[in-house]
Order: C-alpha cells, then sequence, then structure tokens
C-alpha cells in the first residue's frame, strides 16, 4: 500500500505535514486506474456541502464606546465628586467644583472660552440651543450673537444652579459632550484639587461595545465593517461588527493586557442590538469574540488528509472515491481551507461520496 503524506496552507495546499500521516503523491499515469481490494485507503471520509469559515477567536471586555477624559479647565477643589457608572444627561452636573456644578450640555464645539454679551459663534449658537431646550429664555431666538436676550435667558439658568446670575458662561462652568454620557472611572475625589493638567473623570457614550486584542499581523480583521459574532459572558452569542480601533489611553479594561497593552491593536465592536444586547451581563467578565476573515458558503469539502498530490507534467491534486472494493482516482481543484477541511470542486464530484483518506 502506498504511503499518504499531508500537506495544507491557510488558504490552499502547501507543504505541512501531520504526524503520522501524509500525502499520498501518484504518478501522472495512475489518475484513472482502477484499484483492487488490497489498495483500499486504511481511512475513508464523506464529501459534504457545507460553509467554510476562517476565524480567530479571542478574549474581549464590555465596555462603552468614545471613552475621554474630563479635564477641569479651571483650578479648583473637588466639592462633589463624580459617580461611576452613573448616566448623565443634558442641564445635570457631571461633579462640583470649588461648590458649584460643572454641567453637561450637548453641543460639537467643546467650551474653549468664556461667553459673554457680544461674543457670536457655534459655541453660543449651540449654549441657546441648551438653553432653549432646557426651558430657559422664553421666546429666545437661536442664533450665533450672544445678546440681551442670551444673557438674560444666562441668568435665569444660573439662578436654578444656585450660581452668581452673572449673565455669562464660565470656562470651567459647562462640558460640552454631543450627547448623554456614562461616567466609567473617577479619577478625582473629594477634596481633590484639580486644573487642566489632569482628568477629573472618563466619560464614554451609552453605546456598549466589545474591546478585543488583536496582534498587529490581524491588522486585516481590523476594517470597519467586519463581522464578529460575540459570546457574552453569560454564554449568549450576539452578533456584531467592527466601528473602529481604540486610541492606546481610551482603550479601557483591555489597555496594558496582551497584545494591545504592547504592540498590537485594541478593535471596538459594536454589537446588533446594542444596549439590549448587554443588559444584565457581568461587565467584569470575559467575552469571547471570533472574527470572520473571510467565509465560503455551499461548498464542496473533505478532510485535508484525503488529499493526495498528483506528480508529472501537470502535478495537482487529487481525490481517491471509493466506491465498494474499488477506488478511483480523480482530479480536483482546491480551495479554501478551514478547521482541518478543504474545499473542493471537479466534474466527478458531489455530495455524499466516499474518498480515502490518511489513517487518524
Amino acid at each position: 500500500m502506498r504511503r499518504r503524506t499531508l500537506l495544507v496552507t491557510g488558504g490552499t495546499l502547501a507543504a505541512t505535514a501531520a504526524a503520522g500521516a501524509g500525502l499520498l503523491v501518484i504518478g501522472q499515469g495512475d489518475a484513472d486506474a482502477n484499484r483492487k481490494a488490497a489498495d483500499l485507503p486504511p481511512a475513508t471520509a464523506t464529501i459534504v456541502r457545507t460553509d467554510l469559515v476562517q476565524s480567530k477567536t479571542v478574549d474581549g471586555r464590555l465596555d462603552f464606546a468614545g471613552r475621554r477624559a474630563v479635564k477641569s479647565a479651571v483650578e479648583g477643589t473637588i466639592t462633589v465628586a463624580a459617580e461611576e457608572s452613573r448616566t448623565v444627561t443634558r442641564g445635570r452636573a457631571l461633579y462640583e467644583l470649588n461648590d458649584k456644578p460643572v454641567t453637561l450640555l450637548y453641543g460639537q464645539v467643546p467650551m474653549f472660552r468664556e461667553m459673554k454679551p457680544g461674543d457670536r459663534g457655534t459655541d453660543v449658537l449651540q449654549l441657546e440651543r441648551n438653553l432653549r431646550d432646557l426651558g430657559f429664555g422664553r421666546g429666545l431666538y437661536v442664533d450665533p450673537r450672544y445678546d440681551a436676550a442670551t444673557e438674560s435667558a444666562v441668568r435665569q439658568w444660573q439662578k436654578s444652579l444656585n450660581r452668581e446670575p452673572t449673565g455669562r458662561v464660565g470656562k470651567g462652568d459647562v462640558v460640552f459632550q454631543p450627547d448623554q454620557v456614562k461616567i466609567v472611572s473617577v479619577d478625582a475625589a473629594l477634596a481633590d484639587q484639580v486644573g487642566p493638567d489632569r482628568p477629573v473623570l472618563t466619560i464614554a457614550s451609552t453605546k456598549p461595545v466589545v474591546r478585543a486584542a488583536l496582534e498587529q499581523t490581524d491588522v486585516a480583521l481590523t476594517a470597519p465593517g467586519t463581522r464578529v459574532e460575540v459570546t457574552l459572558p453569560s454564554g449568549r452569542a450576539v452578533p456584531g461588527k467592527v466601528t473602529g480601533t481604540a486610541r492606546p489611553e481610551a482603550a479601557g479594561p483591555t489597555e496594558g493586557s496582551g497584545a494591545a497593552g504592547q504592540n498590537g491593536i485594541t478593535v471596538e465592536v459594536t454589537l446588533d442590538g446594542a444596549a439590549s444586547a448587554v443588559g444584565a451581563e457581568d461587565a467584569r467578565a470575559t467575552a469571547s469574540v471570533k472574527f470572520v476573515s473571510e467565509a465560503r458558503k455551499g461548498v464542496l469539502v473533505v478532510p485535508v488528509e484525503a488529499i493526495v498530490a498528483l506528480r508529472g507534467e501537470n502535478g495537482g491534486y487529487g481525490l481517491q472515491l471509493v466506491q465498494g472494493t474499488s477506488t478511483r482516482l480523480v482530479r480536483v481543484d482546491t480551495g479554501m481551507t478551514a478547521d482541518g477541511r478543504i474545499e473542493v470542486s471537479g466534474p466527478d464530484l458531489r455530495e455524499g461520496l466516499t474518498v480515502g483518506a490518511a489513517a487518524p
């Protein structure tokens, strides 16, 4: 009996041998010959039609998208510290500085200056929108001008916060963010001295994500839109997709661990169903993240141990079809490999046929 020698690659066949088994090398003239019973293969397998998926599975952690540190624009003392895990909405205080609330307002432009009568700009426009939506300044015309109507609305708002009604908005009075935020960590405690050089807290959006660490060699898996399957700590599988990579300083729970802490990449995955997908999941537990790099749907496959190499002028690969007590070698085209199986095609192949294979 001829000895089988096996070879496999990540996408086609190449020269890798499994211990104790191997790739059957057959002369070109043998391609159409029938074998006697004595030449039956040591093992057999069945051609099946299925999906092949190349994937990589890594550990991940539940987190929230868009992490960023919030620093105090002015120096002062923390008189009421932020509350970790709390969700803060428009008009609510993130923390208190010097016994005055630092308020969250909605907007894309950061608070970069004191706003006062006579000022013009996009920051004034978004301030007025917030005043209107909070119910201050009835009849306020929302535009980029800080006029007398704006000043009056600001005074009303300041009185509601127990602030001195100056009619001006100090640089350290508010924090602008696009939407409501979740406080994911508190970096300054009660009585701490803070200023522009250190974070007071870290915030994120309320959209749950999973962060996973990949090697630099897996950069193809980091493309936005790459589909993944996340197995949550409870064991429930939830589909999702890559929405980007996280900066090292915003990597959250995976920062400093494994590949992402050194030369790797921290990938942010958005789950289908968002908040409802994570529900009561334990954010401290590890999730399993399966990245799909390539998939072939409904193809004929066999174990890689069934492939034989044809030597001679044309070379290539074949399968040994087993029919009763005889065998017939047929040439095949090979495709993708995954999980020890390989895609095959050819005019002589169909689902359910028996093929020879190397001994397990």
